[in-house]
């Protein structure tokens, strides 16, 4: 059985970044694995820019990103690649089956493992959606690709449920290629997405947003969309009787959330996060299980892909000094949110692997003006104004280890100032 210092799962943003920071500190024995054809995963069908910034301090498409990071793997040719290769286990001791046409069935065996998974989209049923079941409904990922990549456009009268990212971007694209896009509802009284798709890709085109509206009913009786009955809701998000829209349309695209993808890890026992429905984790970004490390999407689901990449350099990392020389496990410190905070990441920090705790997190609700308090027990070891946060959007706040005080639980909560 073949032995590797380290195996990627997965060859999207955050795998390349992990196995190119694994190996520039220090590991050589490095495999990716990849289920589809071509490295790069989401990223080559999305050919809009606004990618880079960060990473790159330019602004680039998804396939041009993607490249940049694939041009860095081929100048390291020691890192070997597996594509159109399926995983289908892992085991607690590190052994990874997987299959492919090349190789047919094949087990290997890991020191570590990063799992960079990605996330799916919820569908139809996973929301529930009123209605018939005609064609004509998908979610806006899939008619991504359809556009994008087998250059084939999903309609002509489009109207689109959600207010994420991608349904934002397929607004402005689908507009773009010709097809009518009708209006975007969204359940929640503010968007899901960056304020700057809501400009660029709502706003400058006249595509009107219905804040605390959804989908009532689907109407397809010849096999296909008809139209859509969108209705407000109240705040207990029942349905305001007489507030009932129709739109006559060929296609409904959902843009209704992204969930973190780990079909490899829930069989092992790891521990997961009910929130972000991803692995809990330490500050090495490492699971429950000893050498498993996750990154990415598949930890919890990212409003940009420079993000992505920063997280699989770190885990990339933190997999090397497991491998190489072991990371202290010998005493950790629970990190909690607390009110208005939706999530946070990491799970727990032992002290002794870090300098500075950073704190990655999200809020439940829009602030204007807000305050960030950090607790160590009952007492407030830190706070911070901040003018702006919406729950699209990532936050961090960090925390010098000189500032605690004493083993107990870390918690964080927002409020209004």
């Amino acid at each position: 059985m073949k032995e590797y210092e380290l195996v990627v799962i997965g060859g999207g943003s955050a795998g390349l970044a992990a196995a190119l920071s694994a190996y520039d500190n220090g590991l050589r024995s490095i495999l990716i694995i990849e289920k589809e054809d071509y490295l790069g995963g989401i990223l080559l069908q999305c050919i809009h820019n606004g990618f880079g910034l960060q990473t790159f301090k330019k602004e680039l498409t998804g396939p041009q990103y993607a490249s940049l990071f694939i041009d860095k793997l081929k100048e390291r040719p020691e890192i070997e690649v597996k594509t159109s290769t399926f995983v289908m286990s892992i085991s607690l001791n590190k052994e990874i089956c997987y299959s492919s046409s090349v190789e047919g069935y094949n087990v290997i065996k890991a020191k570590a493992i990063v799992t960079s998974t990605g996330c799916g989209e919820r569908s139809a049923g996973a929301i529930s959606l009123p209605g018939d079941r005609p064609s004509g409904v998908l979610t806006a990922g899939l008619a991504q690709k359809y556009l994008n990549i087998d250059g084939y456009l999903v309609g002509k009268k489009v109207f689109i449920l959600g207010s994420g990212d991608i349904g934002l971007i397929m607004a402005r694209r689908m507009t773009l290629e010709g097809a009518k896009v009708l209006g975007v509802a969204e359940l929640m009284p503010y968007s899901n997405g960056l304020n700057r798709n809501i400009v660029q890709c709502l706003n400058d085109y006249d595509i009107p947003l219905y804040l605390s509206h959804t989908v009532k009913q689907v109407v397809g009786k010849k096999g296909h969309v008809e139209k859509i009955i969108i209705a407000q809701v109240d705040s207990s998000m029942k349905y305001i009787e007489g507030s009932e829209k129709e739109f006559e349309c060929d296609t409904l695209l959902l843009s209704v959330g992204l969930l973190p993808n780990n079909p490899l890890l829930v069989p092992l026992g790891v521990k997961m996060n009910p929130k972000t429905r991803g692995p809990l984790v330490d500050e090495s970004l490492q699971t429950s299980i000893d050498g498993i490390f996750a990154c990415g999407n598949s930890l919890h689901v990212h409003d940009l892909v420079d993000f992505v990449s920063l997280e699989g350099y770190k885990a990339g990392r933190n997999a090397a000094k497991y491998v190489l020389s072991g990371l202290d496990a010998s005493s950790y410190i629970n990190i909690e949110n607390k009110t208005c905070v939706n999530y946070v990441l990491p799970n727990k920090v032992n002290v002794n692997n870090i300098e500075d705790i950073t704190i990655s997190f999200r809020v439940s609700r829009p602030f204007k003006t807000s305050q960030i308090n950090v607790y160590q027990g009952e007492t407030l070891i830190k706070k911070i104004r901040k003018p702006y946060m919406l729950p699209a959007e990532m936050e961090t706040i960090t925390i010098s280890k000189d500032l605690l005080i004493n083993k107990e639980n870390i918690s964080l909560e927002v409020v209004d100032a």
